[in-house]
């Protein structure tokens, strides 16, 4: 056991903090740089700038306040309209402002159970029935919620199996789940086929799209095929979308999107039972932080559409040679990524240990188990360092082909 830290008996100047806060941060890695493909969603200084100064003139509003604060449940009702632009949602859509992707997706699973709580009661254990490669989050939600999630495997292409998901429905079945893309290989589920069969078994389907969510529209834009995934399929209910990830956004900032306002009613906490009168909260957090609401309109406004697409447009340029870079070592490309995931791997040589050598050369990126392989999430900022990566990635690669590589117990979760 160390000693624990307790706090100093008078205060240091900002100077030397500011000093001590550069040297802890040396060992932490260079995401500026472009060697980061997880965590960070870098798209240039100028808009760092923007969600910087915004969320500064903003850090001490509380978002739990809207009659104190009435500009950020102004910024916030814009977002979450332009988020739902962006999905094709109906008129009657609705929507909320979280923390992050987890906190989104466990308030779709709340809104669902508790809607078929008061329209369609079950007995037994409220079940979610999704793909192998669905986030964890789910799990994360149904452990909160009383309520379980089956998993089931995905077919060759590493995308939902529309047959076997119809097969693990029964009748506690409350949920399906796709995703646009999943985040292990970066595909998309068979969307409109999963609303069929949500359809046809009264069911409701969310989409997770925290990583696709703000992206996919400007991929699309740019004239580039993009799998259905939205709003625009009747089946959908609910969407959850990250701004804090391809919305370029600070932390924390996600959006939760429903069909119509009746079951984004179903998300909300209510309570008066105390002496403090109605409590009043739309997502799980009560207090929010008003500088993720402002950072989030402020880069909206800052970019818009032209500058959105712009950065699909480096994005997609970026996964293309990869792509093509990956395939030319004789490695293989797992499923057909559309968006700013590529994941690839190879059965005849060590690809794990690959990795950890990228990763203890300063490229940070996730990995895959099953099958074994390395996994980017494109930001803009790999534009400048794609050629790089993929040379340091070749002589890795020519030494594990020659067996001079070797993973070890590496146990980092990146997702």
């Amino acid at each position: 056991m160390g000693v624990r830290t307790t706090l100093p008996s008078s205060g240091r100047d900002w100077k030397s903090l500011s000093i001590e806060l550069d040297e802890r941060r040396r060992d932490d890695v260079d995401w500026r740089s472009g060697k980061a493909s997880v965590y960070v969603f870098h798209s240039g200084d100028d808009v760092l700038q923007v969600a910087h100064d915004a969320y500064g003139a903003y850090i001490s509003e509380n978002g739990l306040g809207p009659g104190a604060f009435p500009s950020l449940k102004r910024m916030e009702t814009e977002v979450v309209d332009m988020g739902l632009s962006l999905q094709d949602a109906p008129a009657d859509a609705a929507g909320s402002m979280t923390s992050g992707g987890t906190e989104s997706i466990i308030m779709a699973l709340k809104a669902c159970r508790d809607w078929r709580r008061a329209e369609r009661p079950i007995a037994g254990v409220p079940t979610i029935v999704a793909a192998q490669t669905a986030h964890p989050a789910f799990d994360k939600g149904a452990q909160l919620l009383g309520m379980q999630v089956v998993r089931v495997a995905t077919g060759a292409d590493f995308c939902a199996d529309v047959d076997a998901m119809a097969a693990a429905i029964d009748e506690t079945t409350v949920m399906l789940v796709g995703s646009a893309p999943c985040f292990p290989f970066g595909v998309t589920d068979p969307i409109p086929q999963l609303a069929e069969v949500a359809q046809a078994n009264d069911l409701w389907l969310h989409v997770d799209a925290c990583v696709g969510g703000y992206i996919a529209p400007f991929i699309r834009g740019i004239g580039e095929p993009v799998p259905d995934y939205d709003f625009s399929i009747p089946g959908v209910w609910s969407m959850s979308a990250d701004l804090h990830k391809y919305g370029y956004a600070a932390k924390g900032a996600s959006t939760v999107f429903y069909r119509d306002k009746a079951l984004r009613d179903h998300q909300v906490f209510r309570f008066d039972d105390w002496p403090s009168g109605r409590m009043y909260t739309p997502t799980l957090a009560g207090t929010r932080p008003g500088g993720a609401i402002a950072a989030a309109w402020a880069v909206m406004n800052y970019l818009g559409w032209e500058g959105y697409e712009a950065r699909a447009r480096q994005i997609v340029d970026t996964r293309k040679r990869i792509e093509a870079g990956v395939l030319e070592m004789g490695l293989e490309v797992f499923g057909t990524p559309r968006l700013s995931l590529i994941c690839f791997g190879s059965s005849s040589l060590d690809i794990l240990a690959v990795g950890e050598r990228l990763f203890a050369e300063g490229w940070i990126s996730s990995r895959t188990n099953d099958p074994a392989g390395i996994q980017l999430m494109i930001s803009p900022a790999h534009a400048h360092t794609v050629d790089a990566y993929l040379d340091v990635l070749g002589r890795l690669v020519a030494l594990a082909r020659a067996g001079k590589l070797s993973a070890g117990s590496d146990d980092i979760s990146y997702a």
